[in-house]
């Protein structure tokens, strides 16, 4: 039994370093394509440094960029960043196996593990069925959307431009890339020229929150719809949490930006609303942006780091450290300070372990956050709720800025890459190799019972 342990231990372990090292490999090809004279409208590489920074944000679904995506990249580089988009937001292990599953190969035992690894799942019960399951509505879901929003952009920008700008903008905005293609005019935009059109902006909403859900969500979702059985615990958590990160956000950025003359000050009621709405959803780690984020008032630079960094939920396109963390933090607490010894959730109980794990991850998560923030306020001399913004962004694979991204220095461009890359797979991996690990060895020693003063 203990031997057989070991093994699970080991292959859990390999199947985090595989999903790890597949982003890797992912990125470090992209870079080689992006570095073609072929990618670049101009015929040139813009720099080994710039294709890598484009590379990681495309595969870690971030957004952050050094250069505009429009301007820069030709046709072939367009599609290159769209393909590492799709692989890193649904993984690319989850890629791999949708062809095996067209050889109709059998999926063994090794890849079930890595399987779970790249979903954030805690056992081998369903994955198959999950990953086709993912699979076929990722597809559905970003063909919907990209035919919707090519009713708005053939009219605009032509038949084969608007088709291009329909599927590129709907892979991204499902994927919470953030990536836009509307920089001719002027570059770095975004989604500005959009500010009045709900069409867009609400189907890049829908895409944003359907990809940040999560994949179990869904299927739990489609499950209650075929069978009518109730909706599990996790699903009840993410899609409360979700609504109440989206309603507080929204109320918070329409109260502080209100009568600010730079953001939603010049705009009538309804749009005012429709653009905090989707500021709100677009810092749920999506990265498109609506208003010139270098004007926001620093009370919202602070609460978007906040929502940054919390992220969608777990399985998803989306970064952070997921709704359900914050959620066990957050009911932790309520049950602390009621007194209560065991933290109860819809007649069940959620285990010390689970909340000490979502106490690390976050700790983690803020340590990363704090110690990236100061090293590029002193290292470029910015402002620290702007630099900060900038590492939420990164590390929480958003994609937002308040302009600084193209002036940072090279040890602040590859501290960003860093952390990206982390974001997506390190603070992850960090978390797997607590929660798809139910046994652990005890230790034989047992040791006095001390008591350390604590407030």
């Amino acid at each position: 039994m203990r031997a057989k342990f070991h093994l699970l231990r080991r292959r859990d372990l390999n199947a985090t370093r595989i999903v790890a090292g597949s982003f890797a490999a992912v990125i470090l090809l992209g870079t080689v394509l992006l570095n073609l004279p072929a990618a670049s409208r101009s015929g040139q590489s813009p720099g080994l440094l710039t294709c890598l920074f484009t590379a990681t944000s495309s595969t870690c679904v971030t957004g952050l960029v050094l250069v505009d995506t429009a301007t820069q990249w030709s046709l072939l580089g367009q599609g290159v960043i769209l393909a590492l988009i799709q692989i890193g937001g649904l993984g690319f292990i989850s890629i791999m196996t949708f062809f095996s599953l067209m050889l109709r190969r059998k999926i063994g035992l090794s890849e079930r593990l890595i399987l779970v690894s790249n979903f954030n799942l805690n056992n081998l019960s369903g994955v198959v069925r999950l990953v086709r399951f993912t699979l076929k509505w990722t597809f559905l879901f970003e063909s919907v959307g990209a035919l919707i929003l090519m009713t708005r952009f053939i009219p605009l920008y032509g038949v084969g431009r608007g088709i291009w700008l329909g599927v590129f903008h709907s892979v991204s905005a499902f994927c919470n890339a953030g990536f836009d293609l509307l920089g001719r005019g002027a570059p770095f935009q975004s989604l500005l020229p959009f500010q009045r059109d709900p069409v867009v902006l609400g189907t890049i909403m829908a895409l944003i929150v359907i990809g940040g859900l999560g994949f179990f969500v869904w299927s739990d979702l489609a499950a209650r719809r075929r069978e009518g059985r109730r909706l599990s615990i996790y699903t009840r958590i993410v899609l409360t949490v979700t609504a109440v990160l989206l309603a507080v956000g929204t109320a918070a950025v329409l109260a502080v930006e209100f009568y600010n003359p730079d953001t939603l000050g010049p705009m009538p009621l309804w749009q005012k609303v429709l653009n905090a709405l989707f500021q709100s959803v677009t810092f749920r780690t999506a990265g498109f942006s609506v208003l010139d984020q270098g004007a926001l008032r620093d009370t919202t630079l602070a609460l978007g780091s906040i929502l940054m960094l919390i992220g969608g939920s777990s399985g998803s396109t989306a970064g952070g450290v997921k709704t359900g963390t914050v959620a066990v933090l957050a009911l932790g607490l309520w049950a602390d300070l009621k007194g209560r010894n065991s933290l109860v959730v819809g007649e069940r109980s959620i285990s010390r372990r689970q909340q000490l794990t979502a106490m690390t991850l976050t700790m983690t998560a803020v340590l990363l956050f704090l110690s990236g923030s100061m090293f590029l306020s002193l290292w470029d001399g910015l402002p620290f709720m702007r630099a900060g913004y900038e590492v939420a962004s990164a590390l929480g694979t958003v994609g937002l800025t308040a302009g600084l991204t193209p002036g940072l220095s090279i040890p602040c461009r590859v501290l960003i890459i860093a952390l990206m890359y982390l974001g997506r797979v390190g603070i992850l991996s960090f978390s797997l190799a607590f929660s798809t690990r139910s046994r652990r060895v005890e230790s034989k020693i047992k040791y006095p019972v001390t008591n350390v003063m604590i407030g």
